[in-house]
């Protein structure tokens, strides 16, 4: 090895955006490259010089290139320390040059699984027992063929050795890397960087791969071959693999810092894939609520219109038109639609911006599976928070709702559960009063049921004619969101049906619903004193439904 080696990149990667010009910069540079198979034919085809690993290791790539970098002579030059009179010695002895840079991403395992359209869900904590197991045969073999192994070990050993070595693993990093290296060589703050971002990249590669493994073991497999530690579905160490999007102004309140992070692979069907179109920042309170608008109107087939507040629908509406659904969501209780968020399941059309447009509202967010032209300017031009409003475009929002796990933050951790998202089935619901329910009253309470189920506990919901006419949410007591939904209702309760995501406790909320005119209700069941429930309702006339699933939200 020369006293002054020249400077050397390393550079072997599956996703070659913005390679070329960015090695080009090295040569430049007076950097000799050394590359690997793809990359180096990418880097010749472009004109460059390029030094075959192989003719630094002498030995060819094999097994159609599953080994290539795996040598003394590449990882000696990239965990060798030239200032260490032992591994001096060491490079001298085997004639091991020095890497300056090595530029590495890996092969796409992650869109490889996003890929399979049968296969597992991406999520860190798979469930294992009772689960019909993904993916084939076939999908697994594929899947097992994008693991990097040269990659991820080139990338940590010049992370390890970041004193020495500069280790790139993004192409976003390629432009400021490249005027670092115009101005001198890199600082160690900036090797430290890099070497940051480049162990978060193979420990999200890892725990891609641990996640999908673990949800290919079958559930027909020996007893050997279950580990213990995931037999109650949730492995022992939960590793989340979020990518912060973007700071938030601040949190629920001024005084809190936020932050919007994503999941690996976006669900198309969710607040993270929306667009904005239009408005201000949003904040960590918009997107609760907008999150809440859009699972609720997810739920509908007819066009629906939802009007949410503090994550709560005050009102909710489903009709022929979006103008006419919209009209029965605000309806529901204008008082406390001021200042609030909408959700519609439907392209936003003029007819409805131009109810929203009334003087007398004041909204914050929208979202829509989109805006037609004539909407889009109205919302923009024409009321006095024009400039301010948010409006949010979610193509996706009829597609597959999203799967996965929900966590939630305690002081000192974190609890996790599967999202309450799976359809309730109807087959399983029954008539628990001697009087079943007409047509128009099974109609409001199948409306009713799906919108309680978003509401938080204690959670009851009064409906008529599609539209829900009042919501009693939070409450410590179940009669008191009778109450309280009673209240918000007013004479609409009139030959309206009720909605309770759990069951009641004791007769006096069904007493209190049916002194305010409800004539059916739905609801899960399963208190000790059903027949008491059941009997006040047969005395009063109301039908029942009993559907065995509690939508407890708290």
């Amino acid at each position: 090895m020369a006293d002054n080696p020249a400077r050397r990149a390393l550079v072997s990667v599956s996703d070659k955006s913005g390679l070329v010009p960015f090695v080009r910069g090295l040569v430049e540079l007076g950097f000799e490259v050394v590359s690997t198979g793809g990359t180096r034919r990418a880097l010749e085809a472009a004109g460059l010089a390029v030094t075959d690993v192989s003719s630094v290791t002498g030995f060819p790539e094999i097994m159609d290139g599953r080994v290539k970098t795996l040598h003394p002579r590449i990882h000696g030059g990239l965990l060798g320390r030239p200032d260490v009179p032992g591994d001096a010695a060491a490079m001298r002895e085997h004639g091991i040059a020095p890497f300056e840079l090595v530029v590495c991403n890996l092969y796409p395992f992650e869109e490889t699984i996003a890929g399979q359209s049968d296969g597992v869900e991406l999520r860190s904590a798979p469930p294992l027992d009772g689960v019909e197991l993904r993916p084939t045969g076939e999908e697994l073999a594929e899947a097992i063929e994008q693991i990097d192994i040269g990659g991820p070990s080139m990338i940590r050993a010049a992370a390890k050795n970041h004193a020495c070595v500069g280790v790139v693993t993004r192409p976003a990093q390629y432009p400021p890397v490249l005027d670092a290296l115009r101005a001198g060589p890199l600082s160690l703050a900036l090797r430290r960087e890099l070497a940051a971002a480049a162990f978060e990249t193979t420990a999200r590669y890892d725990r891609a791969i641990a996640g999908y493994l673990a949800a290919a073991i079958t559930t027909d497999a020996p007893d050997d071959a279950r580990l213990s530690g995931l037999r109650k579905g949730f492995p022992q160490r939960l590793w989340l693999g979020f990518a912060k999007r973007s700071d938030l102004r601040y949190g629920e309140n001024p005084h809190q810092r936020a932050a919007l992070y994503v999941e690996p692979h976006v669900p198309p069907a969710s607040l993270a894939a929306a667009q904005t179109l239009h408005g201000k920042e949003l904040s960590y309170n918009n997107l609760l609520d907008l999150d809440a608008a859009l699972a609720i109107v997810r739920e509908f087939d007819r066009p629906a219109a939802v009007v949410i507040k503090h994550n709560n629908p005050c009102g909710c509406g489903v009709a022929e038109t979006l103008a006419a659904a919209f009209d029965k969501a605000y309806a529901g209780d204008p008082v406390s639609a001021f200042g609030s968020v909408l959700g519609f399941n439907r392209v936003l059309d003029l007819a409805t911006a131009e109810r929203l447009c009334e003087p007398d509202r004041f909204i914050e967010a929208i979202v829509a599976p989109d805006f037609d032209a004539g909407a889009l300017d109205a919302l923009t031009t024409r009321p006095r928070w024009k400039a301010n409003v948010r409006l949010l475009r979610c193509s996706s929002l009829a597609g597959e709702r999203p799967a996965g796990l929900d966590y939630r933050g305690v002081t000192g951790g974190l609890l996790v559960q599967d999202r309450d998202e799976q359809p309730d089935r109807e087959e399983d619901w029954h008539v628990a009063t001697s009087r079943g329910p007409t047509e128009a009253e099974l109609a409001d309470l199948r409306f009713a049921w799906r919108v309680v189920r978003h509401v938080k506990s204690n959670a009851i919901v009064f409906a008529k004619d599609g539209s829900a006419t009042g919501v009693g949410a939070g409450q410590m007591s179940r009669l008191d969101s009778v109450w309280l939904a009673a209240r918000k209702s007013g004479p609409r309760s009139r030959g309206a049906v009720l909605a309770s995501d759990a069951f009641f406790p004791f007769r006096d909320g069904v007493d209190e619903a049916a002194r305010a005119g409800v004539t059916a209700v739905i609801q899960p069941g399963g208190s000790r004193r059903d027949d008491e429930v059941i009997s006040a309702c047969d005395e009063q006339g109301l039908a029942m439904i009993l559907t065995g699933r509690r939508h407890f939200r708290h």
